[in-house]
C-alpha cells in the first residue's frame, strides 16, 4: 500500500463529499418540491433556486467516477458490475431531473407531469445513493474473480442499507430545505414551510444517524483500523455537532448561510467517517464470498499513474472551485 494510493483513497471521497454538499441541496429541493411549494409562483423559485447550479454540481460525480476507475480499477468493476441496475436508475433519475427543470416552466400543459418527473429523478438518486454506500460498507457477497454474486438490485436491499439509503435521502433533504430557506424571501411563506421541514429532518437525520451507528457497531461490527479509531469518535462528534448548531440558529432568517454551511460540514464529516471507517477497504466482501474484499494494496494502479493524476488534480479541482465561486458569487443572494 503505498503513499500515493492511500492519498487516492481519501481524494475519491473527498470528490464524493463534494458531490454530496454541492449536488445533495438540488436533489434535495427537488424531493421536497411537490410538498413545500404550494403553487406556481412557489414551484418557479425552487426551480430558480437550483436553476444556475444544478448542472455544475454534477461534475462531481463525474469526477469521482473517474477517479475511480483511473486509480482503483478493480473496485470500479466490482461496483459497476454489481450495481449496474441501481446506477442506471440513478442515471435515469439525472438526466429525468434535468429535462424536468428544463420544461416544467416552459411547457404549461404537462406542467404536472414535469413536476412529477422532476420529484422521482431527484428522489431515486438521493435514495439509492445511501443504499450503494451501505452495501459497500456492510459488505457485498463476490465470487473468485472479484464480481458481484448476488441478485442483481434486490440482492442490494437488507435493513441496514436501507437504513443508510434513509439516512442519505435525510441529509439531502434537509441541504435542500437549507438552500430553499436561503434562497427564497425572508419573509415568505416558502421560507417559512423550508425552515420547517429543515428543523424536522435535521431530528430525522441525528435519529438515523445514531441507528446506523449502533447497527453497524454491533450488527456488521467490521474489521476497523485501531490507529483511525480517535479520528473516527472525533469526527462522529463534530457532525452532532455541526447538526446541533444548524438546529440552534434554525429560527432566525439572518442565520440560513450559517445553518446551510454547518449542514454541508455535516455532510462533509459523515462521508469521511465513512472512509476512516472503511479504510483500507474499497468494497467490503459479505461473509461466504469466494473473493476477498478490494483493497487499496490490491486494487491501486501504479504509482506513475496516479502521480499523473495528482498532478492533473492538482491543475483541475482549483479551477473547479474558481469556477463555482464564479457561479455562487454572481447568483448570490435571495430570490424576489
Amino acid at each position: 500500500m503505498t503513499v500515493l494510493g492511500v492519498l487516492w483513497y481519501f481524494l475519491i471521497f473527498l470528490l464524493i463529499a463534494g458531490y454530496f454538499v454541492f449536488d445533495g441541496f438540488d436533489l434535495g429541493a427537488g424531493v421536497l418540491y411537490p410538498f413545500i411549494s404550494k403553487n406556481d409562483e412557489e414551484r418557479s423559485l425552487v426551480r430558480h433556486a437550483i436553476g444556475p447550479v444544478w448542472d455544475g454540481n454534477e461534475v462531481w460525480l463525474l469526477t469521482a467516477g473517474g477517479a475511480l476507475f483511473a486509480a482503483f480499477a478493480p473496485a470500479y468493476a466490482t461496483t459497476f458490475s454489481g450495481f449496474y441496475l441501481a446506477i442506471m436508475l440513478v442515471l435515469f433519475g439525472l438526466i429525468l431531473r434535468a429535462v424536468a427543470v428544463e420544461f416544467a416552466s416552459r411547457d404549461k400543459a404537462w406542467a404536472k407531469l414535469w413536476n412529477a418527473c422532476f420529484f422521482i429523478g431527484s428522489l431515486l438518486p438521493a435514495l439509492l445513493t445511501g443504499v450503494a454506500v451501505g452495501n459497500i460498507y456492510a459488505g457485498i457477497p463476490m465470487d473468485a474473480g472479484g464480481n458481484y454474486a448476488g441478485v442483481p438490485l434486490l440482492g442490494l436491499i437488507t435493513p441496514f442499507t436501507l437504513l443508510c439509503g434513509l439516512f442519505g435521502l435525510a441529509m439531502f433533504m434537509v441541504a435542500g430545505a437549507a438552500w430553499i430557506a436561503l434562497k427564497a424571501p425572508a419573509a415568505s411563506d416558502l421560507r417559512k414551510r423550508a425552515q420547517s421541514t429543515r428543523r424536522i429532518m435535521q431530528v430525522v437525520a441525528l435519529v438515523l444517524f445514531a441507528c446506523i451507528s449502533v447497527y453497524g457497531h454491533f450488527g456488521i461490527a467490521p474489521d476497523m483500523v485501531a490507529g483511525l479509531t480517535f479520528v473516527r469518535y472525533a469526527l462522529a462528534i463534530l457532525f452532532v455537532v455541526a447538526i446541533v448548531a444548524a438546529l440552534v440558529w434554525n429560527g432566525n432568517p439572518e442565520r440560513d448561510l450559517h445553518v446551510f454551511v454547518a449542514q454541508s460540514a455535516s455532510a462533509v464529516l459523515v462521508v469521511f467517517l465513512l472512509a476512516t471507517s472503511m479504510f483500507p477497504n474499497l468494497v467490503v466482501a459479505s461473509a461466504g464470498s469466494a473473493g476477498p474484499a478490494v483493497t487499496v494494496a490490491t486494487a491501486a494502479a501504479g504509482d506513475l499513474t496516479l502521480a499523473w493524476m495528482t498532478g492533473i488534480a492538482c491543475i483541475g479541482v482549483p479551477l473547479v472551485l474558481f469556477y463555482h465561486v464564479l457561479v455562487y458569487r454572481a447568483f448570490r443572494g435571495r430570490l424576489e
